[in-house]
Order: C-alpha cells, then structure tokens, then sequence
C-alpha cells in the first residue's frame, strides 16, 4: 500500500477545512515511519511548531508570544461606572457634533412671545405668563396669562379678585374695557373702581356645568363670568342688583356688548342671573349674542294690616250716613220679597201677565 502524506494532502479539498485536514494526515504519517517508536514520534512532533499547512516552522510559537503578552489590569473599584457618559483617566470625552448642539439649543430655548403678549405690558396689566395646558377633552389653551391687576390711565390698580387664568387675547380685551368703560363709568358715581370680582375664570367644564354638554369657553381660558365691582369708598356694584341706578347698568351692557361677542346676564337662562358672563368666542358670519335684562328696581310690598287709626284723625260722620243707608236700602229689599210671595194655597196673585213673562 503506498500511502505517503504528499498524496494523502491532494485528495483533500482546499482551503481552511483542507488545510486543517492535511495537518492532521501529516501527523499521523510521521507517526507510522518505521523503525520509531510510538513515543518518540509524538515527542519530535511537539518539539517543533506547525503552521496550518503542516510544515515546520523557524518563528516562535504563538503559544509562547500570547504568553509574553501581559493580561489588563482589572477594574478600579473607584471607576465610573460603565456608559456613564464621563470618559475613564487618561480618556478625552468627544466633543458634542455642532448640529446637536443646535438642537439642544432650539429644545431648549422658550417659544418667541406673540405680539399681545408684547402689547400687553405692565404699563397696562399685571399678567405675568403661564404654562401652556394641555387637559382633557380639548381643555386648555396657548400663549396663557394669570391676569392679577389692571393699571388704570392714572396707574391706579383694579385688582382681580381671585386672579384670573385667561389667554392673553381675553386678558387684553378685559383690560381695555375696564380701562376705557368702566373706570369713566365709576367716576360717573363719585369714586374709582378698585376690585374686580372673578366669579370664574379658567375651568375645564362643559357649558352651564351640565355633564356632557360641549366645552365651555371657561374650559379654552376664552372667558370670564363678572359679578360685581368694588369702588374705593367701599361701595360695592353688583351688576344684577337691581337697586344700581338702571343707568349704569345699562351703560356696562352697552359698552360690554360692543367689545365681547359673548353677554349673557339676567334673562337669558337661570344660570347667569347673579353674573356677567363675557367671552371672544368666534362664530360664522361674526354673530354676536347679547342677552342681558336690566330689570327695574321691585315694587314696594304693601302692609299686611292696616296702620292704626291716629287719635287726631276726625270723626267718621260719613262713614256713619253710609251705614245708615244701608240698613234702608235693606229694609225696602224685605217689604218687596213679601208682596211677592204667593198666596197661601198654593194661589198665584201676581197678573196674568207677569206669569206669562216668568214661563218664556
């Protein structure tokens, strides 16, 4: 049988299984030369180092160079841990790209205020701005205001008593009423309007609190419900008592109907009967709703009793002749009943005539 290494190689595919392969045919066969014992064969075998084809090689074996290699040093109990973002001693962390750097920029910075937020300055009213809200139900609004006073022309304040949570748009519009309508209005009574009473304001809410109703505009911050004002002597002005003078009363309705899409008061349903409620919706065709009553002041109630008679009052003389008649009037009444009364028997003594009249 002539079986030698040379030929065993060339019945094998190359590559690396072919390679792997013809290494271990070479071991073997250097194991079967005759004349070597078993023992010897395996020692000069592992004395000299093989490369993958099988040949002797003269480099160092890889054995030997790993082991010169030193192993890393292990952890440093002290160290950050892993992924932590700062980078490990003897490290240089890598500067941020200039695009992330502008985008953290742009998340970061606040949105560009609107131009009533602009017009709307503390020369006109304390409303410093608020967070956006997002609630349920499409609750909520943008660009939101916590309106607190309004800085009348002579810088004298109104406060606004709880402040009011609006959208800026609504803020502004309450401000230039009360400026220009409200605070003439007020002086037309001999004092200045100080206090604005806030019934509500901001409320996520359907209409008129019903359940299931569509959303208020107290739910968009669109509107706000007045009840009365507060003047510097003290004197408050509800506007649905109706003991205000009716003149004023009516001025706050025309002036409040010419600014606000939205007037409802007395008379337009029992929920708006003690307040004001104001709001900028906006409609087709730019309708407007003004329902507001300005009703008269109550009839005085008369007494249940009569007052007493004075002592100084004069005599009831004619009082007296009245009585008097009376009594003859009622005595003619009985003379007449007696002569008409039938005769005994049964026997009719009226004329023939009138009986005829009594049966038609």
């Amino acid at each position: 049988m002539n079986f030698n290494a040379e030929k065993a190689s060339r019945k094998w595919l190359s590559g690396a299984f072919g390679v792997l392969a013809a290494a271990m045919v070479t071991a073997a066969s250097a194991l079967l030369v005759p004349g070597m014992p078993i023992g010897q064969a395996f020692a000069a075998k592992a004395s000299r180092p093989l490369d993958l084809s099988g040949a002797a090689s003269s480099r160092p074996a890889k054995a030997a160079r790993r082991a010169a290699v030193p192993l890393p040093k292990p952890r440093p109990a002290e160290a950050p841990p892993a992924g932590s973002g700062r980078p490990a001693a003897g490290e240089q962390q890598a500067a941020p790209k200039e695009a992330d750097k502008s985008d953290e920029q742009a998340a970061s910075a606040p949105p560009p205020e609107s131009a009533c937020r602009l017009a709307l300055t503390e020369a006109i009213a304390i409303a410093p701005s608020i967070p956006d809200i997002r609630g349920a139900g499409g609750c909520g609004g943008e660009d939101l205001v916590r309106l607190e006073a309004i800085v009348l022309p002579d810088q004298r304040r109104v406060s606004v008593k709880p402040a009011a949570i609006l959208r800026c748009s609504m803020a502004s519009a309450l401000a230039d009423w009360i400026r220009n309508d409200i605070a003439p209005l007020a002086s037309g009574l001999g004092s200045t309007v100080s206090d604005l009473d806030n019934f509500d304001s901001y409320e996520c809410r359907g209409r008129n609190r019903i359940a299931g109703a569509r959303l208020s505009e107290h739910g968009r911050a669109n509107a706000i419900d007045v009840r009365a004002f507060k003047l510097a002597d003290g004197r408050l002005i509800s506007l649905t008592d109706r003991a205000v003078p009716r003149e004023f009363r009516e001025a706050v309705l025309r002036s409040a109907c010419a600014r606000f899409p939205t007037v409802l008061g007395p008379g337009s349903d029992w929920y708006h009967e003690d307040h004001i409620h104001l709001d900028l919706v906006e409609r087709r065709g730019n309708y407007r709703i003004c329902q507001w009553n300005v009703w008269d002041p109550l009839p005085q109630v008369a007494p249940l009793m009569p007052a007493d008679r004075p002592d100084d009052a004069p005599p009831r003389e004619v009082a007296a002749k009245s009585g008097d008649a009376k009594e003859d009037d009622g005595r003619q009444d009985a003379g007449k009943s007696a002569g008409d009364a039938p005769a005994p028997g049964g026997a009719d003594n009226r004329s023939p005539g009138a009986t005829a009249k009594k049966r038609r």
